[in-house]
């Protein structure tokens, strides 16, 4: 066995280094997680109870189930590094963890800022995380535990003041392109898009809908980035590309969902533009928008190793 500063090797008696796995932690860590888990959920039960029951009964957020298990992959994807820390108790962190303690009633009984009841959860576990393995730890946890904010519900005034802005700006986009068939006009009035089709108006009128504003496929679709982005050996600039794709890949393919609901309402049948269908044809845009991710990853890619390879095929010759 021998050890440096950070890591420690492990070796059996061929000399090859012994697959490490998180069985080698041993029962007592397990125990320990266990317990440390078990005051976490008692402090905060109730409002991890509300995030899942938000989950549940809200469509925008179900994507919240995924996230713990996305931020569990995380870390097993830096297994090895972790298994091999050398770890020691930073200090710095248990007064934070403290501060966060004492700041969650503090803020349920004066403060009385209710987003920062759920942001209080994440902060703690991630003060343990920096009381229990110091910096060495915290610099492979951070993103696991950071994303898991993603799974945070948004406050409703918050929600409400982005949302409103995505459905205007889809239904006027989607009025524009309506335009484009003959014998159809369309006005937007707020987020409601009145049609008159053949000297007839439609009534009622095509409402972009809060679930049309797109915000369920943004939040989705940018956990989803941050996990690809962090995933993909890239260049970092690649990776900052790509996770600054899914906003405008988002409210692209929102678009498209509004614009083909309204081709649905206005020139099929009206009621292939409500219900179930309705929801099937907004399920239908996260792999419309993966296929534009995909596209730009691929792109981005392909053209710089083949600039690479062209560099590589040059020959320079000597003159004789």
């Amino acid at each position: 066995m021998r050890a440096n500063n950070d890591y420690v090797s492990v070796s059996d008696v061929s000399g090859k280094p012994e697959a490490l796995g998180w069985g080698s932690l041993g029962v007592s860590i397990y125990v320990k997680v266990l317990v440390i888990g078990g005051l976490l959920w008692y402090l905060f039960r109730e409002e991890m109870d509300g995030i899942v029951h938000r989950w549940v009964s809200d469509p925008s957020w179900s994507h919240g189930f995924l996230i713990p298990l996305f931020s569990l992959y995380f870390l097993n994807q830096r297994k090895k590094e972790i298994l091999r820390l050398q770890t020691r108790p930073n200090y710095i962190g248990l007064v934070c963890m403290i501060f966060c303690i004492i700041f969650y009633p503090l803020n349920i009984v004066q403060f009385k800022v209710a987003y920062a009841r759920p942001l209080m959860v994440v902060a703690t576990l991630g003060t343990i995380v920096f009381f229990l393995g110091g910096w060495r730890l915290v610099k492979y946890a951070w993103l696991p535990v950071l994303y898991l904010m993603f799974a945070i519900p948004l406050p409703a005034r918050l929600y409400r003041s982005i949302t409103i802005p995505m459905r205007q700006f889809a239904a006027q986009i989607a009025a524009i392109l309506l335009n484009l068939v003959p014998d159809l006009e369309t006005t937007v009035n707020g987020v409601v898009i009145d049609v008159v089709y053949k000297g007839v108006r439609m009534e009622p009128g095509l409402d972009v809908a809060e679930a049309c504003s797109g915000m369920r496929l943004l939040m989705a679709f940018l956990a989803l980035g941050v996990a690809m982005a962090y995933l993909h050996d890239r260049p970092v600039w690649q990776r900052i590309v790509l996770l600054a794709s899914t906003i405008p890949i988002a409210i692209l393919c929102n678009i498209v969902r509004v614009t083909v609901t309204g081709f649905i309402y206005i020139l099929w049948d009206p009621r292939y533009a409500h219900g179930i269908y309705h929801d099937m044809l907004g399920m239908a845009m996260l792999p419309l928008a993966f296929g534009f991710y995909g596209f730009l990853a691929w792109f981005m890619s392909n053209l710089f190793e083949a600039e690479g390879a062209l560099k590589q095929d040059v020959i320079v010759r000597r003159r004789d």
